[in-house]
């Protein structure tokens, strides 16, 4: 990871157009993988009602807190002005 830190750092200024495919293409691999183990594991798959319950109610809670938060900073950055 540090020494792609430093390789971005030193490549700042060159414009990568072919490496936004390859990052792509590698988070698609990576999701993929991750289904796979997902799907192999039996705990997982006989908990899945459980588990969904739980990701329904953790993805409303942090999108009503996003949108919460977003709005009283937007209320707090426009009395500033």
């Amino acid at each position: 990871m540090l020494l792609g830190i430093g390789i971005g750092f030193l490549s700042r200024k060159k414009e990568l157009k072919w490496i936004r495919p390859i990052i792509t293409s590698l988070i698609w691999i990576l999701l993929f993988l991750l289904g796979i183990e997902v799907g192999c594991n039996r705990r997982i798959i006989e908990g899945l009602h459980t588990l969904g319950l739980e990701a329904i109610v953790l993805s409303i809670g942090s999108t009503i807190g996003s949108i919460l938060f977003a709005w009283l900073l937007w209320r707090f950055i426009g009395k500033r002005d």
